[in-house]
C-alpha cells in the first residue's frame, strides 16, 4: 500500500500563526527568561521557528518521550527515551510539542516535570487534536492549530521516520491497491 500527503496548512498558514503565538507569548511572559523544552523529533523545527520570533532571554533544552513507535495510532505506553540536560528549578517552563492527541504523553510529562521544582510550566503546540483526548487535565496555553483527526505530517512530524521535512502540515493518505 503506498501512501500520499494531502496539504492541510500551507507554509505560509504555518508561519503566520507561529508569528502570532510568538506575540502571545511575549506579551504573557514580557522580559521573563523562559526555559524552552523541546518534545523530539517532532518538535524541533516548530521550537525552533518559535524561539526566533521570541523577545525574552530564552534557554533550550530536549527531550524525547514517546507513546507511538512506527504506527499511526498511540500505544499508549509512554516511554522517555531521552532526559533533560539540565535542572528545572526555579525555571519558567514553556513545553514545545509538535501535536498533542491523546493528551497520555503530556499528562505524564507535566507530572514528571513538575516535580522537578519549575517556577511554572506552561505548554505550546503546534497542532491540536481535541477530539483524540482521553487525558481531559492536559491544559494547552498555546496553541497554532487545532486540527481534526486525520494523520498528519510535515513541519516536524513524521510518518515512519519520513516527510519531517515538508514546510507545511499534510494528511497521511493511503491508496488502495489496484485490481488487475
Amino acid at each position: 500500500m503506498s501512501e500520499h500527503i494531502r496539504v492541510l496548512i500551507t507554509e505560509e498558514d504555518v508561519n503566520r500563526r507561529i508569528s502570532e503565538v510568538a506575540e502571545e507569548i511575549n506579551r504573557d511572559y514580557g522580559n521573563t527568561p523562559v526555559h524552552l523544552i523541546c518534545i523530539l523529533k517532532g518538535g524541533a523545527m516548530f521550537m525552533c521557528e518559535l524561539a526566533k520570533r521570541l523577545t525574552m532571554p530564552v534557554s533550550f533544552d530536549f527531550m524525547s518521550v514517546s507513546s507511538y513507535g512506527g504506527g499511526t495510532v498511540s500505544s499508549g505506553v509512554v516511554r522517555i527515551m531521552k532526559d533533560l540536560d539540565e535542572p528545572l528549578e526555579g525555571k519558567h517552563v514553556l513545553i514545545v510539542e509538535d501535536i498533542i492527541d491523546t493528551g497520555r504523553t503530556l499528562s505524564y510529562l507535566i507530572e514528571v516535570l513538575a516535580g522537578r521544582g519549575p517556577a511554572d510550566i506552561r505548554l505550546c503546540t503546534l497542532l491540536d487534536k481535541p477530539e483524540r483526548r482521553v487525558k481531559k487535565m492536559v491544559k494547552v496555553d498555546y496553541t497554532c492549530f487545532t486540527i481534526p483527526d486525520e494523520f498528519v505530517v510535515g513541519y516536524g512530524l513524521d510518518y515512519d521516520q519520513r516527510y519531517r521535512n515538508y514546510p507545511y502540515i499534510g494528511v497521511v493518505e493511503f491508496d488502495e491497491p489496484q485490481e488487475e
